[in-house]
């Protein structure tokens, strides 16, 4: 897997029938190592190590309905009270992220009412704040950190 725009973390492996997988903190299993999976792991540190986010408020690639579809989000962290503080859609570092992007995770928020939002391919990542007066949201330097 290529190197990410993220600092160095330390990943646990296994190989089994020619698959690698990642040991994946939150999940407490092993999953096998995609693209977009390196990324979601390198993100779940990031949170955990660099903006000391709890483990115990990070929710990890769960269902939601958005429209009456079923879709996955990649990342959530919750606040103290239950409300969401942010969603992380992840890429593969293959892929670009454009207004398509954007548009998925305003899609999902229109469920989830997160505060901030992050983008990412491991490459490049995009932080913004919700303007809900507005119906708009506004682009970050970065996220903050956990309070």
């Amino acid at each position: 897997m290529p190197e990410l725009n993220f600092p160095k973390f330390s990943f646990r492996f296994k190989s089994n029938e020619n698959k690698v997988s990642i040991f994946d903190e939150i999940r407490k299993k092993f999953i096998v190592l995609q693209p977009e999976e390196w990324v979601r792991q390198h993100c779940v540190h990031f949170l955990i190590t660099d903006k000391n986010y709890p483990k115990s408020l990070i929710n990890v690639e769960k269902e939601l309905k958005v429209n009456g579809l079923t879709k996955r989000y990649d990342i959530v962290v919750y606040n103290k009270d239950g409300s969401i503080h942010l969603i992380v859609e992840c890429k593969s570092h293959k892929i670009t992220i454009d207004q398509s992007t954007f548009d998925q995770i305003a899609r999902y928020n229109l469920t989830l009412n997160a505060t901030y939002l992050m983008v990412t391919n491991g490459l490049n990542h995009y932080y913004c704040v919700m303007d809900f007066k507005n119906e708009r949201y506004d682009f970050l330097n970065d996220i903050p950190n956990y309070q």
